[in-house]
């Protein structure tokens, strides 16, 4: 019997590429992509498998309770990987009840749409929740983040991600859902959206604009591949025991700075720049509020039980990221002005 696999978020930045892996991959799945297309979901990042018979997108809000129980009602999901998430930091500061709306009701609607319909016949069910690093808080300059770290969060963001974490285990020790949960660190590559840091630098260098840096540009992150997020998720969607949860990082960290500056002496040279010439747009900026020093990851623990690291350096995979993007300035261009936004009605409309 074919397996069902429903995808929450699969048009946003990380979405669509584990959508895109599993669409490509597993061929005998269907695969249900659901998203809300807010300001970060762009269809555009899924014209090439847009056609493809085992892949269906579903325009839907996580918070529409009963929108989501009709979908799994139709579709009759064997497994969820939930990645849909309102995730920009500066906006939950701004708008913290449209984080707490998505990312613990939304978490909690689709929590009670799987429990029902499986209705405790969990052969071969799994609830795959994918959460940050944030949830733990602060480091200092020592220590990593383990799965047994303590909750810390420091942000609305942070905040509602670590409810929904607690949510999804709750569901799991309550009602014996079959649950595993991920928690990353911060994801770059292909399609990012440009509000980030490492696109958002890239967009400014090609246009000669000032680069944004927060506070003195110390605040320390541990960088992960988003082709390599896909694949980890993978291995613990098919593979991890229920309950369980794994902590993926790219095993290296970054000050903001440092990073900037890599970024900088890359772009010169790929756009054949005087040296030096991209760094000189560096302009620090007041700090936002509850800004953590220091995020870092241990991810031993899927290295050892599931065999999963890297498949590239914070440095070439920086150098990937860097082509995809001056390969694709209409991409780049279409997101800043706010295009992207009218390609589902184009491709969509009358189907929807």
């Amino acid at each position: 019997m074919r397996k069902t696999i429903l995808i929450t978020g699969g048009a946003g930045f990380i979405g669509s590429h584990v959508v895109r892996h599993f669409v490509l991959k597993y061929a005998d799945y269907r695969i249900i992509n659901v998203d809300a297309l807010t300001y970060a979901g762009n269809l555009a990042n899924l014209h090439d498998i847009e056609q493809k018979e085992n892949y269906i997108f579903c325009k839907a809000d996580i918070t529409d309770k009963s929108l989501i129980d009709s979908l799994f009602d139709q579709y009759q999901p064997d497994g969820v990987i939930h990645l849909a998430a309102e995730s920009h930091v500066d906006r939950s500061i701004t708008d913290p009840l449209s984080f707490v709306k998505t990312n613990v009701l939304g978490t909690v609607n689709l929590l009670e749409a799987a429990k029902r319909i499986w209705n405790n016949d969990y052969a071969g069910k799994r609830f795959h929740h994918i959460s940050t690093d944030e949830v733990f808080g602060s480091l200092g300059e020592s220590g990593l983040f383990t799965e047994t770290s303590s909750y810390d969060p420091h942000s609305p963001y942070s905040a509602s991600k670590a409810s929904s974490d607690h949510f999804v285990r709750a569901y799991q020790d309550t009602y014996g859902l079959p649950t595993v949960i991920t928690n990353c660190s911060n994801n770059y590559g292909p399609n990012h959206f440009p509000e980030k840091l490492i696109p958002l630098c890239i967009h400014q260098i090609i246009h000669n604009k000032p680069i944004p840096i927060y506070g003195d540009g110390k605040y320390t992150r541990d960088w992960l591949y988003v082709l390599d997020h896909a694949l980890a998720i993978d291995l613990v969607f098919h593979q991890a025991k229920d309950g369980s949860s794994y902590n993926v990082g790219g095993f290296n960290e970054w000050k903001n700075i440092d990073l900037v500056k890599e970024l900088c002496q890359q772009m010169d040279q790929k756009l054949q720049r005087e040296t030096g010439s991209s760094e000189k747009l560096i302009t620090y900026v007041k700090d936002r509020p509850g800004h953590d020093l220091r995020y870092a990851i241990d991810a031993s623990k899927i290295k050892d039980e599931l065999g999963w690291t890297p498949s590239v350096t914070f440095e070439e995979g920086l150098s990937l990221t860097i082509d995809w993007f001056l390969n694709n300035q209409e991409w780049l261009d279409q997101v800043s002005s706010g295009e992207y936004q009218s390609y589902y009605e184009k491709h969509y409309g009358k189907q929807a």
